[in-house]
């Protein structure tokens, strides 16, 4: 089992309560009402990840970023949650060191499922070199991916997109955070890029697949079925 740690830093009480409620469920969580707190605590070191607010008492998030990244040289993957929804706020919060951007108010399960993506990529989640998931073994070194035993050719983007897919099973998965995931926030390509990539990427699934898996869910987003709930 992963002895996981996860600082939450929000100075809304009762939403600090309710995420270290659910968090809880996949680590061991701290909890900090305001920013100089939470800095001191973050520059410890001891954290896997901090969910980080940016409208703080005493320093604001901006400023406890940019002191974790350019002072205390911490990499602990930061998710900022915030109400401030600009282009220029998630600018500011990526160039400071940010690793993903979530705005208030937003679903638990988005929340659960951008902390397990930040503790995956970081290697905090267990993640090896290969990722099995169903029929689907992905390698991770070389990247190419198999299904159910034959090669599964795919260009770079069809290949990040199934293996956040592969990443997040049986988890709704939205066009929009698709796009942020695999093009960037400030991308100036449409978001219909999305179903292009996709229709293509179940087309060669559905090649050599004997089913196909990823589900497409009407005005919601997409999800990658495991065996055992198609």
């Amino acid at each position: 089992m992963n002895e996981l740690k996860v600082l939450i830093i929000e100075d809304d009480e009762a939403l600090a309560a309710s995420l270290d409620r659910f968090l809880s469920e996949l680590a061991e969580t701290t909890v900090s009402h305001d920013g100089f707190e939470g800095q001191m605590l973050g520059q410890e070191g001891i954290y896997d990840l901090a969910v980080l607010d940016l409208m703080l008492p005493q320093i604001n998030g901006y400023d406890v970023l940019k002191y974790w990244r350019t002072e205390a040289k911490l990499d602990m993957p930061v998710l900022i949650l915030t109400a401030k929804d600009t282009l220029d706020d998630k600018v500011h919060g990526f160039q400071l060191g940010a690793d993903d951007y979530l705005t208030k108010p937003f679903h638990r399960e988005e929340l659960l499922m951008r902390v397990k993506a930040l503790l995956k990529r970081s290697g905090r989640l267990g993640v090896d070199n290969q990722l099995t998931v169903g029929q689907f073994t992905a390698n991770l070194n070389n990247r190419t991916v198999a299904i159910n035993s034959q090669t599964l050719e795919l260009n770079g983007k069809e290949y990040d997109l199934l293996v956040y897919f592969l990443q997040n099973p049986d988890t709704i998965i939205t066009k929009d955070q698709i796009f942020d995931r695999l093009w960037g926030f400030d991308s100036e390509t449409a978001l219909t890029v999305v179903e292009v990539y996709m229709s293509n990427l179940r087309k060669k699934i559905k090649a050599k697949a004997d089913s196909q898996p990823i589900r497409t869910l009407r005005n919601v987003g997409y999800m990658l079925e495991t065996e055992d709930n198609q």
